[in-house]
């Protein structure tokens, strides 16, 4: 397996590089991405979820841990609860966009590479007036290493996505019923 793709590597043209190298800092920042979005979400999930709790028990006081009420700063106003919470979720969606993007256009430029190395590798055959399959397969076969990293990219990109989404949604979710709450109490 290394050895094949040092071959690879070795085979290849600047285009190849340039895809690949594209398509490693894509890997890259979906992870970063993820792994900031997730954890940042995680937290403020649980503040809110605590605070929905608080608001709804005995005590029904809204928890300092809230960002709704540090937005807000202990207001009931409609206007001002519904604007925090446009901005939080505003905040918490940053980079989103950014995974949607990513997995979308990964495949394509996985293709791109893909295409190019199908290209060279017929550029070096036609010169020679008969090619075997067994010299041929190698070399497509080699080209398709692009498109299948494109598609790796693309599949945690694309997984990514629609986890933060949803954490978005149940932060969005929690939000909108402390909003509800505090009007309600107004």
């Amino acid at each position: 397996m290394i050895t094949t793709l040092l071959n690879y590597l070795a085979n290849s043209s600047a285009i190849t590089y340039i895809v690949l190298a594209l398509l490693s800092i894509y890997l890259i920042i979906t992870f970063w991405i993820f792994i900031y979005r997730n954890a940042a979400l995680t937290k403020l999930i649980s503040n809110e979820k605590k605070a929905l709790e608080s608001l709804t028990s005995r005590e029904a006081r809204f928890s300092p841990l809230s960002a709704l009420n540090k937005c807000s700063n202990n207001s009931n106003s409609k206007e001002l609860l519904h604007a925090c919470e446009i901005n939080l979720i505003k905040d918490a969606s940053e980079g989103v966009s950014w995974l949607a993007i990513i997995s979308s256009t990964s495949p394509f430029i996985g293709l791109f590479g893909t295409v190019v190395g199908i290209l060279e590798s017929f550029a070096k055959f036609a010169n020679q007036s008969k090619v075997a399959f067994s010299v041929i397969a190698p070399a497509i076969s080699e080209a398709l290493v692009a498109t299948a990293a494109g598609i790796l990219v693309a599949i945690f990109a694309y997984t990514f996505h629609q986890i933060i989404s949803r954490k978005v949604y149940e932060l969005n979710i929690y939000l909108k019923a402390e909003s509800q709450i505090l009007i309600a109490k107004g």
